[in-house]
């Protein structure tokens, strides 16, 4: 008698699973190739009695080739869509499945983890629209015509009454030390470390950053992440383009240090990472998936999983963080690199900001912080979705505590989080801008312009598990090839362009020839709670 199979309320169904796959049996011309491309082991092909026959394409009598769809949890369907690139019959596609119970079966001994974006929801800045458009009483710019000045500043920027100048007869005599300012672009490319992206990514974003300054001149810098930079690079004169960063892990600063007597030039900041809006409490996470040889050679390190605390164990005040680090690091560089701080949004952003603001050796150089919609490469989920804080609020408050005190602008703020979430990267810098920040940070959007398929709605975002169908955000040779560094580097340098003549016609409208940085006078909000909130105009 042959055995029953036997199924239990439990058992998983692919109708239980966030993406189903849409197959046409009739359609398909058996070659393979969706199985071939699928990262994530989601399907297969297997042998089924004969039904609807695919023509020609029989292994033998009375069997057809037909492709199924896992039902099991770690191969489960993404919703990626690189099956549905690469067959040539179209013949297969994902569908999201409305009737899944994903966010219940995937919850077992361990949270649930994914990577790259939170769900989606309403952001403040949709609520906030540019209202001063200036005619006749001040009149517009001609944005394709007029010079625009888009230059932000790194470093502390003294008073005129603190530099340490001294007027002998006709001339001015330098008597201390004057903190390094770098003017640079009002976006800097976030810390997306090498370990996090592949190397290939890494590769193009710096070489995206390089030729827009030195084709395009638009001085945009880039920022290493935690996990060091390759030798040739600290060695080469392009590391002026890098922000070289150092977070509580400290992954490859053993290299940097080791290679500061060899550098051709500074770079052009340091920047402390004390956490990260998106998981604020989870600290930094690179699965053991993704720590290649050449990441473990780089971050001197294991091929294990690496984590980093969520905070810096040795320092328990913002003013110890001031002595130890900012006053170490700068002295590393001989104080001609800024250094600065960044810090996840939340309730403590302002007393934070105004320790900075009273730093008694006057080398802080910057504040960035980081909203909760801030992009990461492995996290809880819970943590994604529920913890942190918007970046407009706090932006706000820190700006305009800063004012009370007239100390705007000396050190400046950088924000980031969600910048360019809806694709229009422009309009959400200069909506910040108006706010007070200085500059904005850009992280997600460089991946989806690459290629990252990712969303806010559950698409692919498995960035933590080493098996990106793109090749950006994985380690595994075969897929990193999929990459191709020129055309990513290439896309980047289109869209900056854009995002520099956008930026010129939304300053123009409002008569500003610099960055209006805290005119939050040219915003209104449709939202009066937003509205009441960040002190600006309601308009309905």
């Amino acid at each position: 008698m042959a055995a029953v199979n036997r199924i239990h309320a439990q058992d998983i169904t692919v109708n239980d699973l966030p993406w189903k796959i849409e197959y046409d049996s009739a359609s398909c011309i058996g070659c393979g190739a969706c199985v071939a491309t699928c990262t994530f082991g989601a399907i297969s092909a297997a042998v089924a009695s004969k039904g609807t026959s695919i023509a020609a394409r029989r292994q033998k009598d009375g069997e057809r080739l037909v492709i199924r769809q896992s039902q099991s949890i770690p191969e489960a369907c993404v919703g990626c869509g690189m099956c549905e690139k690469v067959c040539p019959a179209d013949a297969i596609r994902p569908v999201r499945n409305p009737e899944s119970r994903w966010q219940v079966i995937a919850r077992g001994p361990d949270t649930i983890k994914r990577g790259g974006r939170k769900a989606a929801h309403k952001r403040t800045l949709d609520s906030i629209v540019i209202g001063r458009i200036s005619q006749m009483t001040d009149p517009a710019l001609d944005s394709e015509r007029h010079t625009f000045d888009l230059r932000s500043p790194l470093g502390r920027v003294l008073k005129p009454v603190d530099l340490p100048l001294k007027a002998v007869g006709e001339n001015l005599l330098i008597q201390g030390p004057i903190p390094s300012v770098r003017w640079i672009y009002p976006l800097i490319f976030s810390d997306m470390s090498i370990g996090a992206l592949s190397a290939r990514a890494w590769e193009a974003i710096a070489l995206a950053t390089a030729y827009l300054n030195e084709e395009c001149g638009m001085p945009v810098r880039m920022c290493s992440g935690e996990g060091g930079v390759p030798g040739a690079l600290l060695q080469s004169e392009r590391i002026r383009y890098m922000i070289l960063q150092i977070a509580s892990g400290h992954f490859g600063w053993n290299r940097i240090i080791s290679a500061l007597p060899k550098m051709k030039a500074d770079p052009c900041a340091v920047l402390i990472k004390m956490g990260q809006g998106a998981k604020p409490g989870d600290g930094g996470l690179l699965p053991a998936a993704k720590v290649a040889p050449h990441i473990q050679a780089i971050r001197g390190v294991p091929g294990v999983t690496l984590h980093s605390p969520p905070n810096h164990q040795g320092l328990y005040s913002i003013e110890e963080a001031v002595q130890k680090m900012h006053l170490s690091l700068n002295a590393a560089f001989g104080f001609r690199v800024p250094v600065a701080v960044k810090c996840a949004a939340s309730a403590t952003s302002v007393p934070v900001y105004n320790n900075l603001l009273r730093d008694p050796y006057k080398i802080c150089g910057g504040y960035f912080i980081d909203g909760i919609d801030g992009g990461t490469g492995a996290a809880n989920e819970v943590s994604l979705n529920h913890t942190g804080h918007p970046i407009v609020s706090k932006l706000r408050d820190c700006y305009r505590t800063a004012a009370g005190q007239g100390l705007q602008g000396r050190i400046p703020l950088w924000a980031g989080g969600g910048i360019g979430m809806t694709g229009d990267a422009a309009a959400d810098a200069f909506k910040l801008i108006c706010l007070g920040a200085d500059g904005v940070i850009l992280g997600r959007l460089l991946l989806q312009i690459m290629g990252c398929v990712g969303n806010e709605h559950g698409r692919c975002n498995a960035c933590q598990s080493g098996r990106c169908p793109t090749g950006i955000c994985t380690q595994d040779p075969r897929l990193v090839r999929r990459l191709d560094v020129d055309s990513a580097a290439q896309s980047i340098v289109d869209y900056m362009l854009a995002f520099d003549a956008e930026m010129r016609k939304l300053m123009a409208p409002v008569g500003n020839s610099a960055l209006p940085v805290g005119r939050a006078d040219a915003l209104v909000a449709t939202d009066r709670a937003v509205a009441e909130a960040l002190g600006i105009q309601y308009a309905c």
